[in-house]
């Protein structure tokens, strides 16, 4: 029988998200891959255990994880069952519901029939009452803005989810979307867009939308997808994500320009003592902006890493710099 670390809360960083009473670990834990019915599920148990012992509160999934799509849900709600049920209440949960998931008309995007189903969907695989977050995952175009934001007020209001978040929305739907939210009496706590380094979109308009209607960040994708790590300072290992036909991360990303910057970044890492996974988080939670930085692992060292980034001093003036002149290169 699993017990969680006592002294899990002593160390963990928590951010206040947006104007909300809700705290979110500083590093966050995304399902994604890794911890679907394609990958063992002893290795995403340990991952998931090992997290919560760190202080990660914060556990984040999506109605078509796996792969196959569910699975990782179908698998985390194992992991509640087995280990971490007695622990609800200090977790935070969270799914979300807009891309690709069944047949027919009523299976992705953003109208009311789909995202009450998916969720309904959701609960079952995981064997749970409520998320904590519910998000959308991504805007719809032809579905009207006030139908979904409605969705996400009926579920709240139905008990089904405590709050409601966005995903890849750019910054004029995001403001419009949580003035809907507000008017309906449901606020948006969260907005969860990618950012690192190399994908700073958001710094034009979408965080200081967040800023003004006091709405949290939780950051996907912080380490570029595994390219601000050190895993390719020595070029494309064959068993790495980038050599094989992996979805995630192509070879032509990795061009030498990319690995000519990481290899100096990693440069001011060491100077830090840190690695060049850590010095990227540090980046992405500089400032106080980002409210979590949602990590994927596949092993739980990289689990500890990102935990350990916390440690650090934070980046100075000089440093930050430094980083921005490697970037503009």
């Amino acid at each position: 029988m699993y017990t969680a670390n006592p002294e899990r809360y002593d160390t963990m960083k928590f951010n206040r998200t947006g104007r909300s009473g809700l705290l979110l670990p500083a590093i966050s834990l995304g399902l994604w891959h890794n911890f679907g019915g394609n990958d063992v599920f002893e290795n995403g148990r340990a991952m998931v255990r090992r997290a919560f012992d760190l202080g990660i509160t914060h556990f984040d999934l999506a109605n078509n994880y796996g792969p196959p799509a569910g699975s990782a849900e179908e698998s985390f709600g194992q992991m509640l069952k087995k280990d971490l049920a007695p622990y609800r209440d200090e977790l935070i949960i969270s799914s979300k519901a807009g891309y690709y998931m069944w047949p027919g008309p009523y299976g992705e995007w953003g109208s009311k029939k789909y995202l009450v189903s998916s969720l309904d969907q959701s609960l079952k695989r995981m064997g749970l009452d409520y998320v904590d977050i519910y998000y959308h995952h991504r805007p719809d175009p032809n579905t009207p803005l006030e139908e979904t934001m409605s969705a996400l007020d009926l579920l709240v209001r139905q008990g089904k989810a405590l709050y409601v978040g966005l995903s890849n929305y750019r910054p004029e739907e995001a403001r419009e979307a949580a003035q809907i939210l507000r008017r309906l009496g449901t606020p948006c706590l969260i907005h969860q867009p990618n950012y690192s380094m190399m994908s700073r979109w958001i710094e034009d308009g979408l965080q200081d939308v967040l800023e003004e209607e006091g709405i949290g960040t939780i950051a996907f994708s912080p380490l570029q997808k595994g390219i601000l790590t050190d895993r390719y300072l020595n070029g494309i290992a064959a068993d790495s994500r980038a050599a094989g036909p992996s979805v995630f991360l192509s070879e032509k990303e990795l061009t030498p320009e990319v690995l000519a910057k990481v290899g100096k970044l990693n440069e001011i890492a060491a100077a830090r003592g840190q690695k060049m996974s850590q010095l990227a988080l540090s980046w992405v939670l500089r400032g106080g902006k980002v409210t979590s930085a949602l990590i994927g692992a596949s092993k739980i060292s990289q689990i500890e890493d990102a935990v350990a980034s916390l440690n650090a001093p934070e980046l100075s003036a000089e440093e930050l710099e430094q980083i921005e002149t490697i970037l503009r290169g």
